[in-house]
């Protein structure tokens, strides 16, 4: 056995070394680290040393290993994450050679001096580094138990919109659960939402629930509406639409919209409004959930009224409406990346009570505001508004995030339009639908940075009206939401040249330079990761392959790009919550690049890729077709080949943001690896090392921010002021969605609800449930 033991190690020692040299070879005359080569040299000859039972075996490699050490803390330091592929795997290898089989194999004593204490020493040092890991991510004791105040007035115990409130602050005045008794919460019920109705399990159940009066409203993956009673979780009444998933990529709900009619009484005077996968926006009864019959047709209005014809799956509506004026203003998600003249990105307002057509924003003929003439539809190919929006209703403004026109990394084709009013957000008039302003996050967008998030509206001391704008880029930009004008200061800024004959580029973009960029630290070919070092040298060779010039380096055909931050942001559509007292916005954000590049169309042909059609599924990600333009795409995270980011961990954080300075507050790693890990398998041990993320938060008035979002099935309360880890609760899949808190009469308690559906391309797990918290009951 012993013998075994030692030919396959040293069989090990010598495909570790080859692979090394190889791969050292190959990063060295990329211009990388010659370190590899060395590393590879020296395992060959070690391995050689080795069957000729040579003891300078022993002695050559642990010299190697204090070498090894040296370069390792002259390229990262003392950065645990960065050293540990450098050095785990060597030292495993150098310590096996320290068994007594292995010494006795090259006819050393058995035993060598100090073998008694470094053996035990080491099992303690591995049973202490798990035992931390779990130490540290032990819950938090259970607090105190006193109560806060409940809610002043009974509307502070709602959760009337998408966010809490029409301008998306993801803040509740509720301080019933404080940072003091956070550690009591318990689960008061679940509720599953059943089979989406196509057969599926309801993985993309991202609802965040409303809660108004004695009832809770969601929405499901399949767009049917329900009603449950807010204290229990019984299902009150259920509405299927019937929608047609034919074709659909990814089904998705994230909430409905609630509106009382001013002076209504009777049947449909309170209101709940869906906008479905099949183009349909539908208006029910609040208290029973039928369908209302005075609205459009029969309850329904066809949104595909317009658009002229609609291939299946290429248009359809994720995001709730949004109310103001009296009008529901919506947009659509128009399928990234297939060809050119997708259907277009209009955003268009219907009354409320009737459902007819009020007016049109089409980027194509932004001065006109009504239906396309007969014979007419709405501008093909435009930039859309698939990200929920957000209203002023004083103001009289309906605030807009943009997208591309399609497709998304080339745009050599688009219009001096669609260049102006891509990747933004826009002012509205809710009366009219005309532009009151404008404000461009990324200029001729060509990195799939569309605005995914809400914005945010707040109120600063002196009557400052103010709007954050998060972005892909992770910029956060800060605006008065009258006018458009910065508040804190942005600045336009050279970014990197070189796009592919047809394209154009912008010479700048814009930074909001007074507050953080939330994009992660800057990619370096030392920065690539890996377990080993021969997944991390596979890394730094892609990295050297690859173009690399910073933020905003553009596509090209000759090589890979690595752009930075990736599609997955900085900052995707959970957006930031903002807790108004203590002036701090809460920020969850990812740090993963992706691996892009653009493909000739005769090569894309050669390899068949094609668009989206009835026989041919397609994705946002991988090879897309951008047919009808002279280059498709191939799009990719930045992954090692043991599928984990080839950046070094963390790879997500959540932080505070002072609003008056701009400063930033406090910064955590935001999450563990218990349910990730290499091959997308979870390694069950909860190493705090920060996974992706996509999700939003909720700020109390206690001092609270709870938030799921994580790849980790968990679901956590911070201390706003400090980002203190106060309490967290194991869910059934990943909480990829924005919770809400409400108040509920019937128990005199205070609610924390989340759907914990999981994210497929998170690989954060599926399931159907939605989870509520709340403090035990007093007797």
């Amino acid at each position: 056995m012993q013998r075994f033991l030692n030919v396959l190690f040293l069989l090990l020692m010598c495909l570790v070394g080859l692979s090394l040299l190889w791969l050292g070879g190959r990063l060295a005359l990329l211009g990388g680290s010659i370190w590899y080569v060395f590393s590879g040299l020296v395992m060959v000859v070690t391995a050689y040393l080795g069957c000729r039972r040579s003891a300078l075996s022993v002695t050559v490699y642990w010299a190697f290993l204090a070498a090894n050490l040296c370069w390792a803390l002259w390229e990262v330091g003392l950065d645990g994450w960065a050293l540990a592929p450098r050095l785990a795997m060597p030292v495993a290898m150098g310590l096996y050679m320290l068994t007594p089989f292995y010494r006795r194999h090259v006819g050393l004593a058995g035993r060598f001096v100090g073998a008694r204490i470094m053996w035990p020493g080491l099992l303690l040092l591995l049973v202490g580094a798990v035992g931390t890991a779990f130490w540290i991510d032990r819950s938090p004791m259970a607090g105190s138990d006193i109560w806060g105040a409940g809610p002043s007035q009974p509307a502070d115990g709602d959760w009337i919109a998408y966010g809490n409130d029409r301008g998306g602050s993801r803040f509740s005045p509720l301080a019933q659960i404080t940072p003091a008794n956070v550690g009591n919460l318990e689960k008061a019920w679940t509720f599953h939402t059943g089979k989406l109705s196509d057969g599926k399990q309801g993985s993309a159940f991202q609802a965040n629930p409303l809660k108004v009066g004695n009832r809770l409203f969601l929405c499901a993956g399949n767009n049917d509406v329900i009603a449950l009673d807010p204290e229990t979780g019984r299902q009150l009444w259920r509405h299927h639409p019937n929608t047609d998933l034919a074709g659909v990529y990814g089904l998705v709900c994230r909430g409905v919209t609630y509106y009382r009619v001013p002076q209504a009484t009777g049947v449909c005077a309170e209101r709940i409004y869906t906008a479905t996968l099949d183009a349909r926006l539908i208006a029910l009864d609040a208290a029973t959930g039928s369908l209302c019959p005075g609205f459009g047709r029969g309850g329904q209005v066809d949104l595909k009224v317009g658009l002229g014809n609609v291939d299946k799956g290429y248009y359809f509506v994720t995001s709730p409406p949004a109310l103001v004026r009296g009008r529901l203003v919506l947009g659509g998600w128009v399928m990234d990346g297939q060809k050119i003249k997708e259907p277009s990105g209009v955003v268009r307002a219907f009354d409320a009570v009737t459902g007819d057509f009020s007016w049109a924003f089409d980027i194509g003929r932004p001065d006109e505001h009504g239906l396309p003439p007969s014979g007419a539809i709405f501008t093909p190919g435009t930039p859309n508004s698939w990200a929920p929006m957000s209203s002023d209703e004083a103001l009289g403004l309906v605030y807009v995030p943009t997208g591309n026109a399609t497709p998304d990394y080339f745009g050599g084709h688009r219009t001096a339009n669609d260049d102006r009013y891509s990747s933004a957000v826009l002012a509205l008039d809710a009366e009219s639908g005309a532009v009151r302003w404008s404000f461009q996050t990324t200029h001729h967008d060509l990195w799939d940075y569309d605005v995914p998030a809400q914005p945010t509206l707040v109120d600063l001391p002196g009557g400052v009206r103010g709007l954050l704008q998060p972005t892909k880029r992770g910029e956060i930009f800060f605006l008065d939401r009258a006018t458009g004008k910065p508040i804190l200061p942005v600045e336009e800024r050279p970014v990197p040249q070189g796009a592919v004959p047809g394209e154009r580029l912008s010479k700048t973009q814009p930074y909001s330079v007074a507050i953080p960029s939330f994009g992660g630290p800057r990619p370096t070919e030392r920065g690539m990761w890996g377990l080993t070092p021969i997944d991390q040298a596979m890394c730094r060779i892609r990295f050297r392959q690859a173009r690399f010039d910073g933020d905003m380096t553009p596509l090209s055909t000759d090589h890979p790009t690595v752009t930075w931050p990736g599609y997955l942001g900085g900052i995707d559509w959970g957006g930031v919550s903002v807790d108004p007292r203590r002036g701090l916005m809460i920020v969850n954000n990812n740090q993963v690049a992706n691996y892009n590049r653009l493909i000739p169309r005769a090569d894309a042909d050669r390899q068949g890729i094609k668009p989206m059609n009835a026989e041919h599924m397609s994705d946002v990600g991988g090879p897309v077709a951008q047919m009808g333009v002279p280059y498709a795409a191939h799009i990719a995270p930045f992954l090692s080949p043991l599928a984990i980011p080839c950046q070094q961990p963390p790879y997500g954080r959540i932080n505070a943001v002072d609003l008056k300075t701009g400063k930033l507050v406090w910064s955590r790693i935001f999450g563990t690896s218990r349910d990730s890990g290499p091959l997308a398998l979870p390694t069950f041990v909860p190493i705090p090392m920060g996974v992706p993320n996509i999700g939003g938060s909720v700020a109390t008035a206690s001092g609270l921010t709870f938030i799921g979002a994580t790849q980790e099935h968990m679901f956590r309360a911070y201390e706003t002021a400090t980002g203190r880890l106060l309490w967290k609760a194991r869910l059934p899949a990943g909480g990829n969605a924005s919770p809400s808190t409400y108040w509920s009469d019937a128990s005199g308690r205070q609610f924390v609800v989340i759907a914990a559906g999981g994210h497929g391309a998170m690989l954060s797990g599926a399931s159907d449930e939605l989870v509520a918290y709340a403090l035990p009951k007093r007797e």
